[in-house]
């Protein structure tokens, strides 16, 4: 007969979920682990709350909801017991010992990993001063509004809509609010054929690349510069030459006279923030004229503009259609958000969605309708109101702060942004951030930016958008010491 399962075989993990769910994993983990039998009995609520330090009443709770959840079974007079419709039931494994190892390698011999990858620990958030790119902080986000549009999404009246598979349409609410607000902002107009959803900004350069680099078309991106548009185009087995960039970013005097496709970030040059001046926007698109090339612009960053109104974007001069244009809400709102979206000529869109289709149909509608409630209803713009206000104020105390140090701003972007270009000079990059991280300090080394990068490698990005404001004079002068300290042993 079945007998009890052991109490020992339940046990709380130190996670993020709640007490309660903690306890409820617990539990289906120790049935599927010990693949126990239907009718085993469970430990009585008394038992289990003194062996695991929890309330009696958090056990009944749990032993519920696995009840109404099929894990779980009550048994008149006899407790709690283990249903035999438990779901993922473990299948036996057994029968599979001996078997001979698959040789991967022999199979992935010629897929390279990627050479270029920034690498932000998982566990951030544990470090004091954390100078880090592109993680949002959560103390200036709107919870309740962010709660409320999740709650729209998730009712009644939207629910079948969002349930019902969408054959890679992308959600109608939020495509009209990209094309009626978004891109007139950025100084251009789109139909709603000619824009698609995409999860995050990458996954809008990754459609892009693959529909236009081929072996035969040259093409260009920045040096330094962002380390997906390299190692995508190397994907893509494409020949591509890497152009350095000045104070204004890319210039197009340099583009060889064979190049089919330009990958560039005018607007926010990613890591130095340069800002790509009308004249040289025109004559980039001119050279692309001359070489009947195309353009992608990624507009990543183009809401953090405090300090002066954002420059048009590149796509806003384009009369020819060689512009496709991607952007991100991930940026502006949270990078776990993985919404992003691609303007480009109808033609191009409906083959990037048919490509997409492939691959993922499309971004989860919930999360779609979500964003949109969020964007239409006006929590967004307070949103980024008060994100350029606090970035305002910390890029004031970070500037202030360096001003007071040996450390040099190579590169800051002139409208506003999320972090600082910097170098310290008779040091390399990896071995100082190597050693702040013993002093609670993150910050990102340069050499990723490069495809060739220098050696010793002095330059490093300082964000500034998830770290609070008295914090970072500590964290400069700490940054300042130990690069001191390296020159000096250099």
């Amino acid at each position: 007969m079945p007998g009890v399962l052991p109490i020992d075989a339940i046990f709380l993990r130190d996670d993020a979920l709640t007490l309660q769910g903690r306890l409820a994993a617990a539990i289906v983990r120790a049935i599927l682990e010990t693949r126990a039998r239907p009718g085993t009995r469970l430990p009585s609520s008394r038992k289990l709350a003194k062996a695991l330090r929890v309330s009696r009443m958090t056990v009944t709770l749990v032993y519920q909801d696995l009840v109404s959840q099929g894990y779980l079974e009550a048994l008149p007079r006899s407790g709690i017991a283990i249903a035999a419709t438990v779901p993922h039931r473990r299948v036996d494994v057994a029968a599979a010992a001996g078997v001979r190892t698959l040789d991967w390698h022999e199979w992935l011999s010629d897929q390279t990993l990627p050479r270029r990858v920034i690498r932000k620990p998982e566990n951030w958030r544990e470090f004091r001063f954390p100078f880090i790119f592109g993680q949002a902080d959560s103390s200036l986000f709107d919870h309740n509004a962010w709660r409320d549009c999740a709650r729209r999404a998730l009712g009644t009246r939207d629910f079948a809509e969002l349930a019902a598979d969408r054959y890679g349409a992308d959600d109608p609410m939020l495509i009209d609010y990209i094309c009626s607000n978004t891109l007139p902002r950025r100084g251009f107009q789109a139909r709603p054929d000619e824009v698609l959803v995409t999860l995050g900004a990458q996954n809008a350069l990754f459609l892009a690349t693959e529909l236009l680099a081929r072996a035969d078309r040259l093409a260009v991106t920045e040096e330094p510069g962002y380390p997906d548009f390299a190692e995508t185009l190397r994907r893509a087995s494409s020949p591509t030459a890497f152009l350095p960039v000045d104070s204004m970013g890319l210039d197009p005097a340099m583009l060889p006279d064979n190049t089919r496709l330009v990958i560039t970030t005018p607007s926010h040059h990613i890591p130095t923030g340069a800002t790509m001046p009308l004249s040289r926007r025109q004559e980039l698109l001119g050279r692309a004229e001359q070489t009947n090339a195309l353009i992608i612009e990624d507009d990543y960053d183009f809401e953090m503009s405090y300090l002066a109104p954002p420059a048009p974007a590149l796509k806003s001069l384009d009369a020819s259609g060689r512009v496709i244009y991607i952007g991100s809400f991930s940026k502006s709102l949270f990078p776990g958000l993985r919404i992003g979206y691609m303007v480009a000529p109808a033609p191009f869109i409906a083959r990037a969605r048919a490509l997409r289709a492939i691959m993922l149909r499309h971004p989860p509608s919930h999360l779609q309708r979500i964003t949109a409630y969020f964007l239409a209803l006006g929590h967004y713009d307070a949103h980024i109101v008060r994100l350029r206000r606090t970035l305002k104020e910390r890029r004031r105390v970070l500037e202030d702060a360096l001003a007071q140090t040996s450390l040099r701003i190579e590169g800051a972007a002139a409208q506003g942004g999320s972090s600082m270009w910097l170098s310290a000079r008779g040091t390399d990059s990896a071995d100082l951030a190597a050693r702040l991280r013993e002093k609670s300090v993150l910050i990102e080394p340069g050499a990723v930016f490069f495809e060739e990068p220098p050696s010793p490698c002095p330059v490093f990005r300082l964000g500034y958008a998830s770290i609070a404001a008295a914090l970072i004079p500590e964290g400069v002068t700490l940054i300042h010491e130990m690069a001191r300290q390296l020159a000096r042993s250099g």
